[in-house]
């Protein structure tokens, strides 16, 4: 019954008020979009795929807080974070190694374009891509983990004081 986007998003058992789960609705697109814009555009604005890969992960860490664990699993499931996060690391090694296969490390191959324009800087936008798709799923992953983590921990700390 509860497999359905719809029902997990208004289940009143999961996650916050219907207030909150209101304005996380509204609010999430435009977190998602910004933190795509600062990864798409670090290499003209300040920013890049650290800062949008933080953005992007809060709108995760927000979907869970706001409406359970379930939904936000449904979205990025911790195995699929590792998957990105792994897959990007590797990507980041080995871009510059195929750079170094044609005779420079780190070299710039693709079109450097018009200053001041979206593809103007080389692999730059590239690697700002890579990192930010990485960052978010270490971010979210991590705070899948602590979650998890820290409800293990309690349970073990009420099964000591019950003991007791």
């Amino acid at each position: 019954m509860a497999t359905k986007p719809d029902l997990v998003m208004s289940d009143p058992q999961k996650g916050m008020t219907l207030i909150v789960k209101t304005v996380v609705r509204f609010a999430i697109g435009i977190i998602f979009m910004f933190g795509w814009y600062i990864i798409v555009y670090g290499h003209l604005t300040p920013g890049g795929g650290f800062a949008g890969g933080t953005i992007l992960a809060c709108g995760y860490v927000i979907l869970t807080l706001a409406f359970g664990k379930d939904l936000a699993l449904r979205k990025m499931s911790d195995m699929a974070a590792s998957i990105v996060d792994n897959s990007c690391a590797l990507l980041f090694v080995a871009i510059p190694i195929v750079g170094f296969a044609f005779g420079y490390f780190f070299l710039n191959f693709p079109p450097h374009g018009e200053p001041f324009h979206l593809v103007s800087a080389g692999l730059i936008p590239l690697y700002n891509i890579i990192i930010g798709l990485k960052v978010t799923s270490s971010l979210f992953a991590i705070f899948i983990a602590l979650s998890i983590f820290g409800r293990f921990v309690s349970k073990l700390v009420e099964e000591a004081e019950e003991e007791e």
